[in-house]
């Protein structure tokens, strides 16, 4: 299983921005410089029923690759939270994956206080798992 390593920071960005409203899915980007991930972009979630499903703001995920464009930096990562199942890509999740060469992570806020936060490469219906360091 291939390892990906993302700076405590942006996981507590991440997470954060999750725990800002506990019950709707909350979305974003992780950029990388260098190879290495850089810094997270939240993204309002514009879906109909954002409960159980996340649908990123038009107008803020192309302001977010013009920003990364501009600061020299590329897409490493999507994120979005599951508020009450587990950290695994639905089978939405999985059906509506555009970016192949992206790393789709998911926290999950259906935990007993532990973190459960996961990352995947999604592609053509494949979930591979990938390990997480921090």
């Amino acid at each position: 299983m291939k390892t990906i390593q993302i700076p405590r920071q942006i996981v507590n960005q991440i997470l954060q921005h999750a725990q800002s409203d506990d019950e709707l899915e909350v979305c974003g980007f992780i950029s990388e410089k260098n190879g290495l991930p850089y810094k997270a972009y939240p993204i309002l979630n514009v879906a109909e029923t954002p409960d159980h499903l996340y649908k990123m703001d038009g107008k803020q995920q192309i302001d977010a690759m013009r920003e990364m464009r501009e600061n020299d930096e590329s897409l490493f990562a999507i994120y979005h939270s599951h508020p009450s199942s587990e950290a695994y890509p639905s089978k939405i999740d999985i059906e509506e994956s555009q970016y192949p060469e992206a790393i789709y992570i998911i926290v999950s806020l259906n935990t007993k206080g532990v973190l459960d936060l996961r990352a995947f490469k999604l592609h053509e219906g494949e979930v591979n798992s990938l390990a997480i360091t921090l």
